[in-house]
């Protein structure tokens, strides 16, 4: 009877170190699942800021403060489609865009938020159904409150070649008489105009009309294709191109706005800052005009380990520019192997193939004081 008892008592004593040991895998799954998908996020962009004016922003003469707008500037998304898009990339990619972009909504708080270009990376081929599949995505990974403005700029993933901002479809920009780069053109020239007759509103240029002028301030340029420049060579920085690519020359129309397109947009805008992608790299260029141009780099793990984007308290006269860091990918993954390094030296302990690491310590230690 007593032999029964302890048969039975070291069978229960069994159950309860395997349910034990599946407590603790479970915990420890749980947490890594939690801290990856979701705390790094908290924990990353919470220790971003928003940029500070260098000069106080006063409102004529009168010692009013000018209201600062902020906004965020990102770029390259590149949504998966239908025909090239794995649904792990997909699900993986997609959901570190959304936890990004959730998180710095919530405490950040900007005011606006512009994309600049290559939502999608299939939108040039996409069938309809697939096309409003993807939109429908994009619409949930980006949700915004309704006091947060969501502007996007077109790139050339998304349509292939089928406060005072100006957004250029640069894809039309081709400089070749098509129908879409007459009309941008066509509005380029007539925003060009009015921006000239607000510059001049002293001198009630008869030219001007008696239209509404647009502000004095001089705009702020956001694109998908940056302007003409021969290369990266010039790019800094920990999230710029990486030095073996640096040296590669851009090709016009392609990986940059041709330098004819270039020169017409900054005689026709005369922007105060430029800001632009599609190169999925960083880069500050300044343009012979004494122009500076930002490319900003991709938000999405697909396209660089450290994605990024600029935040930027803007006023009609002024303006500053920081970046924010997103969680890098390869610390998410190191994260996942020690985890599951982990978990694999506690499965060997619990069924005896591997000492127990506080057991080898004091062994270690004896050894120690015995010597």
């Amino acid at each position: 009877m007593a032999t029964m008892k302890l048969g039975f008592g070291r069978q229960n004593f069994y159950l309860f170190k395997r349910s034990f040991l599946l407590l603790k895998l479970i915990a420890i799954v749980f947490a890594m699942l939690l801290f990856c998908e979701f705390l790094i996020y908290y924990l990353v962009i919470f220790q971003c800021n928003w940029p500070e004016l260098k000069t106080p922003a006063y409102d004529g003469e009168r010692e009013t403060l000018k209201p600062v707008l902020k906004a965020m500037f990102l770029a390259d998304t590149h949504l998966l489609g239908e025909v090239r898009g794995h649904w792990l990339d997909k699900l993986r990619r997609e959901w570190q865009m959304e936890r990004a972009f959730q998180t710095a909504l919530w405490l950040l708080q900007p005011e606006v938020v512009f994309i600049l270009g290559d939502i999608f990376d299939e939108g040039k081929w996409s069938s309809s159904q697939a096309w409003a599949d993807d939109v429908e995505r994009f619409q949930r990974m980006f949700r915004h409150p309704h006091h947060v403005q969501l502007k996007v700029v077109a790139g050339n993933h998304d349509i292939g070649f089928h406060y005072h901002f100006v957004m250029v479809n640069s894809v039309a920009l081709e400089g070749d008489g098509c129908n879409i780069c007459s009309e941008a053109e066509a509005e380029l020239i007539e925003i060009s105009h009015k921006l000239n007759c607000s510059r001049e509103q002293e001198h009630h240029s008869n030219q001007c009309g008696d239209g509404q002028p647009l502000p004095r301030s001089a705009p702020v340029l956001l694109q998908h294709f940056p302007l003409y420049r021969r290369s990266d060579a010039n790019c800094t920085g920990e999230d710029a191109a990486p030095p073996e690519e640096r040296g590669t020359l851009f090709k016009e129309r392609y990986d940059v706005l041709s330098r004819e397109a270039s020169q017409k947009l900054l005689w026709w805008l005369q922007p105060r800052l430029v800001l632009s992608g599609h190169t999925h790299s960083a880069c500050e260029v300044l343009h012979g005009t004494g122009i500076t141009e930002f490319s900003v780099p991709s938000f999405s793990w697909r396209n660089r380990n450290n994605p990024s984007f600029i935040m930027g308290s803007m006023t009609p006269t002024e303006y500053a520019l920081s970046k924010c860091y997103l969680p890098f990918e390869n610390t998410v993954l190191i994260t996942y192997c020690g985890a599951a390094g982990f978990l694999v030296v506690l499965i060997l302990v619990h069924f005896g193939f591997l000492d127990s690491p506080f057991l080898f310590g004091c062994q270690l230690l004896r050894k120690f004081k015995t010597v």
